[in-house]
């Protein structure tokens, strides 16, 4: 199917472009979405007397998308979750996870405008996608944590494993140095 996009649409293409999509993609999504018009005669000259009003929409947006996006550009959010010892979460972070730990930090981001590449599953720092208008893309930090205090821990530089190894290590030199008080008073008393 033929269809007029009404806006930029990503790796489709620019507004006011004619490009020919598979009939589902066309009737389930550009269609309802307002993306898109079938290409036929009136919906061309209808698209050519509305194409400033839309220039000037889409100029619009894009300007108020540009200002959220300077704000929110490179911001950390802390995700609190419960986790195993060795950092796997029980779940995973969603979208709207991170898009009400964006709303609640005063940025107003919807669920659809986050991008995934892959589940986040472990804790951590993550670098995740905001798409806030097909032109403007930034990128903001999710701290996965399970506590306050592990979030700020991750925040300066220390990763869980790397705690979680030190404390083990910690736990270990005390036990070594427990048999070795231990195995010391024993030879005390064997010499005596």
């Amino acid at each position: 199917m033929d269809v007029i996009l009404l806006e930029r649409v990503a790796k489709l293409g620019q507004m006011g472009e004619v490009v020919k999509v598979k009939d589902g993609y066309a009737r389930n999504f550009l269609l309802p979405q307002g993306k898109a018009l079938r290409a036929n005669a009136t919906n061309i000259a209808k698209f050519d007397s509305d194409k400033a009003q839309l220039e000037a929409r889409n100029l619009e947006t894009r300007k108020e998308a540009e200002a959220l996006g300077g704000k929110l550009d490179g911001q950390t959010f802390v995700v609190i979750r419960s986790a195993s010892d060795g950092g796997a979460l029980y779940g995973s972070v969603t979208p709207r996870d991170a898009a009400d730990a964006a709303t609640e930090a005063g940025f107003s981001v919807d669920r659809k405008q986050v991008v995934l590449i892959a589940p986040i599953k472990d804790l951590g720092i993550h670098t995740v996608a905001v798409v806030l208008h097909p032109e403007v893309t930034v990128s903001i930090s999710l701290n996965v944590a399970r506590t306050v205090e592990e979030a700020e821990l991750q925040a300066s530089g220390k990763s869980i494993r790397e705690l979680a190894a030190e404390e083990e290590a910690a736990a270990d030199f005390e036990i070594q140095e427990l048999f070795d008080d231990i195995g010391g008073a024993a030879s005390v008393d064997d010499e005596a």
